[in-house]
């Protein structure tokens, strides 16, 4: 079935899904088959480019990006990393049917079709979560260089990492730094630590913090990896003037938590079967939420209570909208202006 000579582009499209057996496919199959490039067997970022662009140009939760092409850059590229953060699970940079049917991208870009108020979008789409993620990396990157190293990314969360995790991420054993500058992140790189740090209860969080903490990569976290890691959290505690939680106790709390097949190690596995588990991430590295934890504030456990389909990742990404959305106003109004965009925030093109 071959289009007539002056056929429209609509037949071509026609005979292209006809022919393609487009028809007989489930939804995932197709849209897999559009986007990869031909004989290969895997999506990679670039394919996703394009549905970007439809994106950017005919949703109305976007329409007032278009003034502002270098952001409309920035969301794009940001959601492609979402996307694959969360679905390529082999970490290869090769999303595989596979992957995308067992994902639930397909879902997410049903709903941003349907759902004409992008933020509502939460999976990838929504604007609001990547203008925290933007504006998160843009207060580190304080030459505008658009590379983080290690003392810029010691202050994230007001100083909340200790110095050894820190190391750890930079030693790049949990992933591998897609920036080519010698001890730099680069922004990519900063959008999977953010969602590793701010929601340690999904698997690809699990999976890079576990990497950080097995120190010797024999797949296991023994006592030995626990108490190094928890030593500096010690140390701060001290010097803060807080009342310490000697190891031994922390170690006791840290079994009941994970409830480990072998209590002498803690698998990956184990973590995986726990909801604890990123609890005990923030004991080990992570002081603020450490203190939030033993403290069991109310207001995160009420707030847990009334949406428990939110993620963590979600709670942390209304949270921090809201505060850069008031901070912004106030600058607006100090400096009686109504400019969508502060200068402090442009991108640095």
């Amino acid at each position: 079935m071959r289009p007539m000579k002056g056929g429209t582009m609509r037949d071509a499209f026609l005979e292209y899904w006809v022919n393609g057996n487009m028809l007989t496919m489930d939804i995932a199959t197709q849209i897999y088959t559009i986007l990869k490039q031909p004989d290969v067997k895997f999506l990679i970022q670039d394919d996703f480019k394009p549905v970007l662009q439809e994106l950017l140009a005919a949703h109305p939760g976007l329409e007032f990006l278009q003034s502002t092409p270098e952001f409309q850059e920035r969301y794009a590229e940001t959601v492609i990393y979402r996307i694959f953060y969360y679905v390529n699970r082999a970490g290869n940079g090769h999303l595989s049917l596979r992957e995308l049917k067992r994902g639930n991208l397909i879902d997410a870009m049903q709903h941003a079709d349907e759902e004409e108020d992008i933020n509502k979008v939460w999976r990838y789409f929504s604007y609001e979560h990547f203008y925290v993620i933007y504006c998160k990396f843009w207060e580190l990157d304080t030459d505008h260089d658009f590379l983080i190293d290690k003392e810029n990314l010691i202050r994230y969360g007001n100083h909340a990492l200790t110095y050894r995790i820190v190391d750890r991420i930079f030693s790049q054993v949990a992933r591998k730094f897609t920036s080519k500058v010698e001890g730099k992140m680069g922004y990519e790189d900063f959008v999977y630590f953010i969602l590793s740090e701010e929601d340690k209860s999904s698997d690809p969080s699990l999976e890079y913090w576990f990497k950080c903490i097995d120190l010797d990569g024999n797949g296991i976290l023994t006592r030995n990896e626990l108490q190094f890691f928890y030593e500096e959290q010690l140390h701060r505690m001290e010097c803060m003037g807080q009342e310490p939680v000697l190891f031994e106790d922390i170690l006791c709390q840290i079994i009941d938590m994970i409830g480990p097949e072998n209590e002498s190690y803690i698998t990956l596995r184990d973590l995986k079967g726990c909801k604890l588990s990123g609890s005990v991430f923030n004991i080990l590295f992570n002081l603020n939420k450490f203190m939030a934890f033993e403290t069991r504030d109310p207001f995160l456990i009420r707030q847990e209570r009334e949406n428990p389909t939110l993620t963590e990742w979600d709670r942390f990404a209304h949270r921090e909208y809201i505060r850069l959305s008031m901070e912004e106003d106030v600058e607006d109004a100090s400096n009686g202006s109504a400019e969508v965009w502060d200068e402090s925030l442009e991108a640095p093109f």
